[in-house]
């Protein structure tokens, strides 16, 4: 028998987006698109997200947009890490 789908949190796709900006800062679109698994519409959608919240940091050069990771950043993966850790020691999925 197949197992359900499990569809992610916002709360995880802003940290698999995260961590993808984190491992290949500055990143490239394209780069954040395969490693957090979304469709570009998605993806264009959230940068703008986490750029609003302070969570990354976008820089233009010409028509290419790359994205870092901000302090602020840093710090909701190392919390978001810590739910993390915390909801597996009960079983729980966040």
């Amino acid at each position: 028998m197949k197992e359900p789908q499990k569809y992610r949190s916002k709360g995880r796709i802003f940290a698999d987006i995260l961590r993808a900006v984190q491992a290949d800062g500055p990143a490239k679109v394209t780069h954040i698109l395969y490693k957090a698994n979304l469709s570009h519409d998605r993806l264009t959608k959230y940068l703008v997200q986490l750029e609003e919240t302070g969570l990354i940091l976008k820089e233009q050069d010409g028509d290419r947009s790359t994205y870092s990771i901000t302090e602020k950043g840093t710090k909701f993966l190392m919390e978001f890490r810590k739910m993390e850790e915390f909801a597996d020691a009960f079983g729980l999925d966040i």
